[in-house]
This record gives C-alpha cells, structure tokens and sequence, in this order.
C-alpha cells in the first residue's frame, strides 16, 4: 500500500468511501507480492495494481461491491484456460486479495499510519482477513504503542510480538493463530503489512557516475545518501535525486551511521585513499550489498591493499567488484541499471542471464 499511500489519504481526508484491495498471500508465479494494492474511488477512479493487469477487472468490480455492503471479501485468483474470458493469472499464479471498505470511521488510524511512513517511523497494520476471527478487525503496531483490536487480548498480544520481528526484517505476511492467540492454529488469519523505513543505498564518491545510481536508488525504493570528502563536488544541486549529500571523509561517516541487512553500500571513488579505509569499515557492517567501482586491474590492486591491512578472504568475497552485471554498460546511466540489476539478482537470488535462456519460474520464491 506504501505506494498508493498518498492518492488515497486525498480520498480519506476529504471524507469519502472507497474500496482497497491488497494481496495478502501468493502462491507459485504470482507477479505482485503480499502487500501490493489497488483502490477504487467511488468516482470510478482507480490507483494501484494487485496483478500488473491480469485479475484487476474482476477486482475492480469485487471493490464496487464492497463499498456499497460495506462488507470485506477475500478473493482468490488463479490460472484458467478453459474459458478464454475467464478471470484468470495467465502466468499460472494465485492471488489472495482481501477486499475491504475505507473511510474515516472504518479506519481512523489511517492518518497516523501515513504520518510515521513519512517520517520513517516503522509502523505495521494488522487485519483479520479470513476465517472464525472478526473479519476486518484491526490493530497497528507501533515501536512503543498499539492501537485497536483484533478481538481477543490474547491475539494481541501475539499480534504485537509477532508484528514486532516482522517490522525489523522488514517482511509483510499473513500469520495464523486460535482464536485467543495460539500459535500453530488456523483459525484465524492476519495480514500483517509492515512499512519499515526504507533501506539505505550509501554512494560513495560524488562522480557523474553517482547521480545516475543515486537516481535508480530512488527509484528502487532507497534512502539514498551521497557521500564524498570532496565539499566542491558533494552539493545538493548536483545530486538532486539524493535524499542527502554528505561533506565527510566516505569512512568517518561510515562508522557513525546504522547499516543493516538491507543496506547497499556503493563505492564509486576507485581510488585507494579512499576505497581501503572505506571497506575496511564496510566488509565489518552487516550490509547485504557491497559493490566497487573501477577496472579489474583497480579491482586486483584493492584486493592487494585490503589483504595488507588485514581484511580476511572471507570478507573479501563479499566484493561485488566490479561493481554491476555483465552488460557492457558504457554511460553513466547505463552503468547505473547494470548495478540496479545486480542489487536485484542480490536480493532475489536471479540468475542474472536472458530470460529466454532460462526455465522455470520467471518469479522466484520471496525472501
């Protein structure tokens, strides 16, 4: 929902009614994951997609009915050939989407929902959406709060515990329980979305190449932060895409910021003075990426440095060096999508060949 977050507070503060379907469980080659979100406003305008496409009509007309009952559905979607015109995932995919009404009185913390997303508060909302539970019941979850109920004390209590490591992975699901909260029953299930701070993408070195990443870092979905001690070339104008330019030396800011599993870290200065104390601190943070610039004899000549100061073997082969996949990328905005592209096979586990040179599933199982 973080990306349909804004239209739909227009729709919310101006008081009107609107349908809001979210996937929250996929199977197989499903292309959206749990979380996605359509809405649907009482003027027929829509904002969102549950499927890129394939069951949106169907779920369009699911959202119509459920803004005038009043009353949640769960819908599932899956492949069919034996009608042309059937609902149907032509990628052989399931779809469960839960459908509900939303106004000011159906979801009043909505607002402060959207509140802590921008501020990069981590926040999560629970919601029963299927089975003998109260279907439609809500609680959110905050660090140091909650607010609202899912019926029974005992559901949330497991609802906070439960949320809580979700929000710190930074992972959206459905979770089952019994009905006082009993874990390994299937009595009820809750649809827990967790909207965690966005990860962090460090660039460091302010070259024409930066711009460029710092933009597709953007448009991944990243904090993006631009760092060079070079105060003449880390302004703000030229990397307007950045959210922050940082004036220090790459390592000093380096040890003083929060890096965790989601954090991609991207060393474009190819020069020593910067690059050894840099990944020295770097190969010790817990980031899930590590990708340096420069040529392979740059890269052998790193190695070389990094071995000196005592970085071990093991930390070394956390390099992505050279930076990127093999796509002969030669501007900076090419360079960018093949360093984009290798964060993605790095967070998915792609193979990162021809899709036409591959089998089976084109989407690979979430992490």
């Amino acid at each position: 929902m973080r990306d349909i977050l804004e239209p739909i507070l227009d729709w919310y503060d101006s008081g009107m009614t609107f349908g809001l379907a979210t996937v929250v469980h996929t199977f197989r080659s499903a292309p959206r994951q749990p979380g996605a979100a359509m809405a649907v406003s009482a003027q027929d305008e829509v904002v969102g997609s549950v499927s890129g496409g394939c069951v949106e009509g169907a779920v369009f007309e699911a959202s119509k009915q459920v803004m005038e009952t009043g009353e949640p559905s769960y819908e599932e979607y899956g492949f069919s050939d034996d009608d042309a015109f059937a609902v149907g995932l032509t990628c052989g995919g399931i779809l469960h989407v839960y459908v509900e009404q939303v106004n000011r009185r159906m979801f009043p913390e909505l607002r402060a929902v959207a509140d802590s997303v921008r501020a990069h508060e981590p926040v999560a909302v629970a919601t029963v959406v299927n089975g003998a539970g109260k279907t439609g019941a809500r609680r959110v979850i905050w660090a140091d709060r909650a607010g609202g109920s899912l019926g029974s004390p005992g559901l949330d209590y497991a609802i906070d515990d439960d949320a809580k490591g979700m929000l710190a992975q930074g992972l959206t699901g459905q979770r089952h329980y019994g009905l006082d909260g009993q874990r390994r029953m299937d009595e009820v299930s809750v649809f827990v979305q967790s909207f965690a701070p966005p990860p962090r993408m460090l660039v460091f070195g302010a070259i024409d190449f930066a711009a460029a990443v710092a933009r597709v870092g953007k448009f991944l979905g990243y904090h993006v932060t631009v760092c060079d001690a070079r105060g003449v070339f880390a302004t703000a104008k030229r990397f307007p895409d950045a959210d922050e330019v940082v004036v220090r030396w790459p390592h000093d800011h380096l040890k003083e910021i929060t890096v965790d599993e989601r954090t991609a870290i991207c060393v474009l200065t190819h020069d020593p003075k910067f690059d050894v104390p840099l990944l020295q601190v770097a190969l010790r943070t817990p980031a899930g990426y590590i990708g340096v610039m420069g040529s392979r004899r740059t890269h052998d000549d790193r190695l070389a440095r990094l071995r000196e100061v005592g970085v071990a073997e093991e930390e070394l082969a956390r390099l992505h060096s050279p930076i990127g996949l093999d796509l002969h990328a030669r501007t900076p905005e090419e360079t960018a999508v093949s360093i984009a592209a290798e964060l993605i096979q790095t967070r998915w586990g792609g193979s990162g060949r021809s899709l036409s040179r591959t089998r089976g599933r084109i989407h690979g199982p979430a992490s």
